[in-house]
């Protein structure tokens, strides 16, 4: 079925094409050239790199305007600066439609980017030296969930849990023992490498038990939540982060959200705390990405990629690969390459070649360094994003399948025999937000 975002039928140009970027191409053309080449790229390769995604036209659009141009301290009604009288507007719908959306008492959309989101909870509701409990950065957590090389980790006692050695699923009694151990004032829940649905509610009674606050970092899943393919935090967590990106098909942003009794630490970390002026047409971009949110269509793609991560996982289950925890619930499908001899990286590159786009990640107890791990993480937000449907998932598997061998054969030519069928299947799903020929 036709997803949010799908270009719209493509009008005849004329024999005359415009110039691209035409201000770009005049005052720096060097410039205006990597950004024809990169809009080419993302035009005619398949990209499974989960938290990427294609923003449509008018995100893009909003991004560009001249909202770029104003400096906005503070919240609306409550600016250092004069001249607000359009930007409260702006930010005022895009907090509407985020409580809106996710169904929250509180939203902030002034966040910079995911981890400065995260720090701000920090912030807010911690003190440097503070325990913190989160899911290890191997076991598919992020650096700011309080990982040692990340300031968060410096600044703060981090306390790790993981996954089962068996399932490669949370081990809820690890976490349970930990925080009654450890005391965190703060719990994660979340993570960049968790393919399966997170039990929020299971995090919720943890952290009343040791009277933690619960934030759920939502970043990779929130387009999911809102469109209803992945249970939502709402009931459970003190604290909402997400990224604006990824699964959301918004700008590079970020928002907290949180219970009304939270709001006023939630704003003062991210602001004065943490930063200055928001960026505008970020904000505007967001409001936008937020009412393609709330459209019925956004339902269908929501439960597209996760119907398309499922039928994926299964045509590479069939071909005998090795799944963390065996499958996926959402989004996010990691591989574990052991079986196949090749490294993550090795075979991410060579996909690369082959005109797929993923990323080498570490797999649970992974005996490999994460500069070189054993496995690769791949997603379907972007390819749904294009159209592509459940039909293509088994030639989608096949293509990564003759891609890692090619890989462990050192075979470039099949890996330019792929990259010419990718391309070709990829002419026939225009993505949204990039120009037509």
């Amino acid at each position: 079925m036709p997803q949010s975002g799908t270009p719209q039928p493509v009008t005849p140009q004329p024999l005359s094409q415009p110039v691209p970027h035409p201000a770009l191409s005049a005052a720096d053309p060097e410039l205006a050239a990597l950004v024809g080449a990169e809009e080419q790229l993302q035009s005619d390769t398949l990209r499974l790199i989960p938290s990427e995604n294609y923003v449509s036209a008018a995100v893009l659009e909003a991004t560009g305007t001249v909202l770029q141009n104003k400096y906005s301290e503070g919240y609306a009604g409550r600016r250092y600066y004069e001249g607000q009288q359009n930007i409260d507007r702006v930010e005022t719908l895009a907090v509407e439609r985020a409580k809106a959306v996710f169904g929250v008492e509180h939203a902030n959309v002034q966040p910079y980017s995911g981890s400065p989101a995260n720090l701000a909870a920090y912030l807010a509701f911690a003190e440097p030296g503070d325990t913190v409990l989160g899911m290890a950065l191997p076991m598919g957590g992020h650096l700011t969930h309080g990982w040692g090389v990340s300031a968060t980790g410096k600044w703060f006692r981090g306390v790790q849990y993981g996954v089962r050695p068996d399932t490669a699923l949370i081990d809820f009694d690890e976490v349970r023992d930990l925080a009654r151990k450890e005391r965190p004032k703060i719990i994660f829940c979340g993570g960049t490498a968790v393919p399966r649905t997170i039990d929020f509610a299971a995090f919720g009674e943890i952290a009343r038990e040791v009277d933690a606050v619960l934030v759920a970092d939502i970043a990779h899943i929130a387009g999911l939540i809102a469109g209803g393919a992945h249970p939502s935090p709402v009931p459970h967590a003190d604290v909402i982060s997400t990224t604006t990106h990824k699964t959301l098909r918004g700008p590079r942003g970020a928002m907290l959200m949180s219970r009304a009794s939270h709001a006023k630490a939630v704003d003062k970390a991210v602001f004065p705390g943490l930063q200055g002026g928001p960026h505008n047409h970020t904000t505007a971009a967001i409001a936008v990405a937020l009412r393609e949110a709330a459209a019925p269509s956004f339902r269908d793609y929501a439960h597209a990629v996760v119907a398309n991560a499922k039928a994926l996982a299964e045509a590479l289950l069939a071909r005998g690969y090795d799944l963390v925890s065996g499958g996926t619930d959402n989004h996010l499908v990691l591989i574990d390459l052991t079986s196949k001899d090749v490294p993550g990286k090795v075979a991410a590159k060579a996909l690369d070649r082959a005109g797929i786009v993923v990323n080498y990640n570490t797999v649970p107890f992974d005996p490999r360094k994460p500069f070189d791990p054993s496995g690769i993480r791949i997603g379907t937000p972007s390819l749904t994003s294009r159209g592509l449907g459940t039909d293509r998932m088994p030639l989608v598997a096949e293509w990564i399948d003759r891609s890692v061998q090619a890989a462990a054969k050192g075979d470039e030519e099949a890996l330019t025999v792929i990259r010419t069928e990718v391309a070709e299947l990829m002419a026939a799903y225009p993505a949204p937000g990039l120009p037509t020929a």
